[in-house]
């Protein structure tokens, strides 16, 4: 089975918008994981524009590769984390030892980079709580840092979704997600346009 998503996000951090086009696959039989890309525009902490593609792999929805292109004031930038099924992460070509045994990516100030370790352990259906490594990635600068994170099963919510906290390095947010484990409200982040 494959979910087609057009998510739209205000995104409040940053005083801009995103869009992603998204497809989750959960079909053992076909294609499984989870391709996205999206565009944003954001005027925190200065102006820019950001595009990018987010390739999983596998019923665990583990981070293949992330492309990601800024560009502001200062001109255009690119960044490509790619992880190796061995586990090796790669940015732009270069080894990064440092984010040895992250599976995800996070992207800062985009909602979907969240849904990853939700949908591998079903954190929007079940209870739990799980400690991630994740190859964080600052917008609009760039820099790609290990990031430990948290994330705990709080409760299912009336649409059929359910509240996640996320925990990392002192800040925490009670994470809204959807039946499909896709971020409908992020406090101090973004929140969900309706279509």
């Amino acid at each position: 089975m494959t979910g087609h998503h057009v998510l739209t996000w205000d995104v409040t951090a940053s005083g801009g918008l995103e869009t992603a086009w998204v497809e989750i696959g959960h079909d053992p039989a076909g294609p499984a994981g989870l391709r996205g890309r999206g565009r944003a525009a954001g005027r925190e902490p200065e102006p820019y524009w950001l595009s990018y593609a987010l390739e999983t792999t596998g019923a665990d929805f583990v981070t293949r590769r992330l492309t990601v292109r800024v560009e502001d004031a200062n001109g255009s930038r690119e960044r490509e984390l790619r992880r190796s099924t061995a586990g090796g992460w790669t940015v732009d070509g270069g080894a990064r030892p440092d984010l040895e045994g992250a599976l995800d990516c996070d992207l800062g100030l985009c909602p979907l980079t969240n849904t990853m370790p939700v949908l591998r352990h079903a954190l929007h259906r079940e209870p739990g709580e799980h400690r991630f490594l994740m190859a964080w990635v600052s917008v609009p600068d760039l820099t790609v840092r290990p990031s430990r994170q948290t994330y705990t099963h709080l409760g299912r919510t009336a649409a059929g979704g359910a509240v996640v906290r996320y925990a990392s390095e002192g800040f925490a947010a009670d994470v809204e997600f959807d039946a499909d484990g896709l971020v409908t409200e992020y406090p101090r982040l973004a929140r969900r346009i309706a279509p």
